[in-house]
């Protein structure tokens, strides 16, 4: 595990770049064009060149969990395409049931509003912070690599017989171990209040049908 490794990765973490709401499209899309424009301006998310960013069967999938309301008239709107967007920062992270739960105050009480904060507004608030978080994750990125590079050492009686390459695969797993257990822990943490959120959304339902 060398230099090369760790200017890669932060070369990387260069490239990835949310989408600003100021360039989603100001008229109402078709299918077609909301999977064009979703494939255009998240490439650089993609692990594979092959991988689809969003498919009409995953945006049909996400309408019927309500996850994302209806089009009107099979026509995407503004709002449409920042639900979408969220769906798909949420999604490798959690599951749909999950996501449909973050996502259910905004579609109820953002996604028609005309008065404001309106759901751009919202999206531009919660992404105003993402280049100091890139650079916070950057710098933890450093931080870790550091702590690996000083793992296994020939100075440990228990690691003094690796040869240099089993002790250079076991930092690449020790440095893989490390981003693992943060991404991990954080993962168990957005768990927790989704189902805090769930359980408030269910006895709040549970009051309107009484009424």
């Amino acid at each position: 595990m060398d230099e090369k490794l760790l200017n890669e990765l932060i070369e990387y973490l260069k490239n990835l770049h949310h989408v600003h709401a100021s360039q989603l499209p100001s008229l109402d899309l078709y299918m077609d064009q909301v999977t064009g424009f979703m494939e255009e301006h998240l490439a650089p998310m993609r692990r594979y060149a092959e991988d689809k960013a969003l498919t009409k069967t995953m945006i049909n999938n996400y309408a019927k969990n309500k996850i994302l309301p209806p089009p009107a008239g099979k026509r995407y709107s503004k709002n449409h395409m920042l639900i979408l967007l969220f769906i798909y920062y949420y999604k490798s992270m959690l599951s749909l049931s999950d996501i449909a739960t973050i996502l259910r105050p905004l579609n109820e009480n953002y996604f028609n509003s005309r008065k404001k904060p309106q759901l751009k507004d919202i999206y531009e608030e919660i992404f105003s912070y993402a280049n100091v978080e890139m650079q916070n994750v950057m710098e933890d990125v450093k931080a870790r690599y550091e702590k690996a590079q000083s793992s296994f050492s020939e100075k440990d009686p228990s690691f003094q017989e690796l040869s240099e390459e089993e002790r250079q695969e076991l930092r690449i797993f020790f440095y893989l171990s490390l981003l693992a257990f943060d991404v991990y822990l954080k993962k168990q943490l957005m768990e927790k209040i989704v189902d805090e959120m769930a359980g408030k959304q269910e006895k709040t339902a549970g009051k309107r049908k009484k009424k």
